[in-house]
This record gives structure tokens, sequence and C-alpha cells, in this order.
């Protein structure tokens, strides 16, 4: 009987080496496989890997603001509604003249109903808040309760070339200038200084 080679692995380390390589059995437990240290990533890799996400997020936005103009409001056309009320001859329409480059007219919209017809002009202002500017045949009676609320308060007079307008308080941070006729009531009601609908006001002929 020749002696055991001194190369050949024992019938115990055979079994433990088998044993340490073998899938685990199903149902059994394994073990997490954990990174070696160094292998983790770094506060610099992730830095960098959210750097490459919002670079070109920052520049599409750049593109969007100054190359598109996405800042400014939409801005419609309102002559083919104004055109549209004056031709129906309801009431007098009055047109906003001379506003500057820093007004931009956002809707317009012209509708007749069984009590009258009613021109609306929405814009922004310079101060880039919300104003209505609201002509109608509709009776001041049935027309102010809906656009100033009942509570609406008049606070003051301003003089215009259209006409003598009276100032109202609206619903809460809203101011209103309303020019009322045997024929026609005007409207411009918004969140704003008054001083901007008082400038609207002085545009309209």
């Amino acid at each position: 009987m020749e002696p055991a080679s001194p190369d050949a692995p024992s019938p115990t380390t055979s079994a433990a080496s088998t044993a340490s390589t073998a899938p685990a059995a199903p149902g059994e437990p394994q073990e997490p496989v954990r990174l070696a240290r160094g292998q983790e990533r770094s506060p610099r890799d992730m830095v960098m890997s959210l750097a490459v996400l919002l670079i070109p997020i920052a520049l599409l936005l750049t593109f969007y603001r100054l190359v598109l103009d996405g800042d400014k409001p939409v801005a419609v056309d309102p002559a083919p509604t104004i055109q549209e009320a004056q031709q129906a001859k309801a009431f007098t329409v009055l047109v906003p003249q001379g506003l500057g480059d820093d007004w931009h007219a956002s809707s317009a919209t012209f509708r007749r109903a069984e009590n009258g017809a009613t021109l609306r002009l929405g814009y922004v202002d310079p101060d880039k808040d919300p104003i209505q500017l609201v002509q109608s045949s509709v009776p001041s009676s049935t027309l102010l309760p809906l656009e100033l609320t009942q509570d609406a308060k008049p606070l003051g007079d301003f003089r215009a070339p259209s006409g003598v307008w009276r100032l109202y308080d609206g619903r809460p941070g809203e101011r209103a200038l309303v020019l009322a006729d045997q024929t026609r009531t005007v409207v411009i009601v918004g969140k704003t200084d008054t001083d901007n609908l008082e400038a609207l006001a002085g545009a309209l002929r």
C-alpha cells in the first residue's frame, strides 16, 4: 500500500470545499453579497452622476427662457373678437390704444345672451398680474354683482378720456373700475395695483 501523496486533498478538506462552493438548497437563506472596501460608491461619484442629469436640464431651461421666450405670457390677437363685437352693434365698443409692450392680451371672447351681449378681453399687466376688461349691454344691476359680488363698495372716482370711472373693491385682493351709461357697462377688474387699472382705463378710446 502506497502512502498518500502530500499534494492530494484530504477527504475532510475536499468536503468542506465542496460545501462552501455548492449552491444553497432551495429555501435556505443566502448570505448577502457585500462589496469589498473601496468598491462602494463615493460621494464624489454620486455628485458626478447627478451632474450628468442636471446639466442637460439646465441647458434646456435656458434655451426655453432666452431663445423661445418661455417666461412671456401667452399672447392672443384680440382684434378679430373686437371686430365681431363692433359688427354686432349691441353697444359702443371701447378699444385699448397706446398700451406699452409690457401689456399682453391673453384672452378674447364675445358672447350674446337673452339679456345682452358681452365682450371680455383678458390682459397681463406690467406687473404680470391678470386684468379683465368687460364690456356688456347686460344691465348693470345684473352684471356688477356677478363681476364684483354684491358686497362691492365704491371707493372713489377716476376721470379718463372715456369718461368718469368709479373705483370699487371686489373680491378679496381685487379692485375694479366701472363706467356705466344707459346702453353699456364697462368693468376693469383684477388683483393688481390701482395704477394699472387706471392705465388701462386711460387707454380706452
